[in-house]
């Protein structure tokens, strides 16, 4: 397994994203509780988040984030998502 972060650039407002979020918490909640998803949040200083992902390959992990509800509803402007090497760290080697 690889370690992904990605990162959603919002292209929504605020109350669009409020009214999905508790479908797109609940689809992430699921994938955490796998243990796919390790870590997520919105960042705090502009409209985006970064999710860290454990993943086969970033195919895989595109596939799995097409069906994000955010995504799903058009609210995600753009998606990065880059293989991570965390040397220190819970995720760590």
């Amino acid at each position: 397994m690889s370690t992904f972060a990605v990162t959603y650039f919002y292209s929504a407002d605020p109350a669009q994203l409020a009214e999905v979020r508790p479908l797109h918490r609940e689809w992430l909640s699921g994938h955490f509780s796998t243990g796919s998803l390790l870590a997520s949040g919105p960042k705090v200083d502009t409209p985006g988040a970064l999710l860290i992902w454990s993943a086969e390959s970033v195919e895989e992990l595109a596939t799995v984030l097409d069906n994000d509800p955010f995504d799903i509803a058009g609210f995600i402007g753009e998606r990065v998502i880059e293989e991570w090497n965390p040397i220190f760290g819970p995720w760590s080697s």
